[in-house]
């Protein structure tokens, strides 16, 4: 992962997210095109439920399309897709597996985010070594069936205290219509999923929500992102 990806996706604001729960494999790569046109920051794959050779054959498809435009392109779950397709990293949810072991796998400087619901799994995942954190979902969502909303009131505490070393990135139901609720409560970084992925224009769509997230945020240590020892 060269440092221009490493050092955009430490800055990012907006973090797109192909998620097949919404799009159809068909679709992934126009549906790409348009998020990065848009101006997303950092791109994962999300494919609950396929193969995983499914899943590999459409990160080998994506991973040039996010590199043309210097846009990280991060899997969700798969260390070894990630890793055969040659992705950036991955996102591991609380129960898909140990950050350092998956670090390890990785090329140096790879991103290895996690999900976290709670302030102490968030602080928990900092100890652990994430380059980055999700912290939601902040309101229900469909990807998220049966959990709900876990609120607004944390964010402000997160974002100062793990915020400061590491990304965190608001998720969960968060859309163009709640974006200034969400940003007023303290977030700084969001991922919006079918707030882009169901819009009718997801270009634009992106553009209007990076405006209203204005410039990058910077600040963090270098080495807290792999920068210092980044390859390609």
């Amino acid at each position: 992962m060269n440092g221009l990806r490493q050092r955009r996706a430490r800055e990012a604001r907006l973090y797109g997210i192909v998620d097949l729960g919404y799009i159809s494999p068909d679709d992934c790569e126009s549906v790409t095109e348009a998020l990065l046109q848009g101006g997303v920051d950092v791109l994962q794959l999300r494919a609950k439920n396929h193969e995983e050779s499914a899943i590999l054959s459409l990160a080998q498809r994506l991973v040039p399309l996010c590199h043309a435009r210097e846009v990280a392109l991060i899997v969700n779950d798969f260390v070894n897709v990630a890793l055969e397709a040659g992705a950036d990293g991955v996102h591991l949810g609380q129960e898909d597996g140990d950050l350092a072991e998956a670090a390890a796998r990785l090329p140096a400087g790879s991103l290895v985010g996690r999900s976290t619901h709670t302030p102490a799994q968030a602080w928990a995942a900092l100890r652990e070594g994430a380059s980055y954190i999700g912290f939601g979902p902040l309101f229900p969502t469909p990807t998220k069936e049966g959990r709900p909303g876990i609120g607004l009131n944390d964010i402000a505490e997160i974002e100062e205290t793990v915020g400061g070393q590491i990304p965190v990135f608001c998720i969960g139901g968060i859309k163009p219509g709640n974006l200034d609720e969400v940003l007023a409560s303290g977030a700084r970084r969001v991922v919006i999923v079918s707030g882009l992925l169901q819009g009718p224009d997801i270009a634009e769509c992106c553009r209007g929500v990076r405006e209203r997230l204005g410039e990058q945020a910077t600040g963090f240590p270098a080495e807290n992102i792999g920068l210092e020892s980044s390859r390609d």
